[in-house]
């Protein structure tokens, strides 16, 4: 028997509206990140807030699935780009790392770490990975060949 409407306490009644999850969506979910889509981007597709993506994610491994597999997949798309802008005739490098660090954060954020003795200034030291600085060469030499095409 199915428990009495309107009665929020009564036996096999959660409370809240049914959910909207449909296992279709894992689909749409990486496909949209394949065209670098963010995580709120993929919400507004799926007419839900990113908080119901994340108690998806909890409740449906399949989905949680999805959502990593389209970070991945987003990530990828955004270094295609910033690839193609290299040999592009105009390229934003900044606009570019800018959006890279604040999208992958673990893998484009330059770090610091904070290192104090009492009574003392807090010295900073770059932290950073061979990664890292091949990709800041990298750009440093994309943004000389822009700057001076003819050389």
């Amino acid at each position: 028997m199915a428990p009495p409407k309107g009665n929020k306490n009564a036996l096999g009644n959660n409370g809240g509206r049914p959910s909207k999850y449909d296992e279709r969506y894992c689909e749409t979910v990486v496909e949209l990140g394949k065209q670098g889509k963010s995580l709120t981007q993929i919400a507004v597709e799926l007419e839900v807030d990113k908080a119901t993506l994340n108690n998806w994610a909890d409740k449906h491994i399949e989905f949680f699935t999805a959502l990593t597999r389209a970070k991945q997949c987003e990530q990828a798309w955004w270094e295609d780009m910033g690839q193609k802008g290299l040999t592009a005739d105009k390229f934003n490098s900044a606009v570019w790392s800018k959006s890279m660090s604040a999208r992958f954060r673990d893998d484009y954020t330059e770090r610091r770490e904070l290192a104090g003795v009492p009574d003392r200034p807090i010295e900073t030291k770059e932290v950073s990975s061979r990664r890292d600085l091949a990709r800041s060469i990298a750009f440093a030499l994309a943004q000389g060949l822009q700057e001076h095409p003819e050389e």
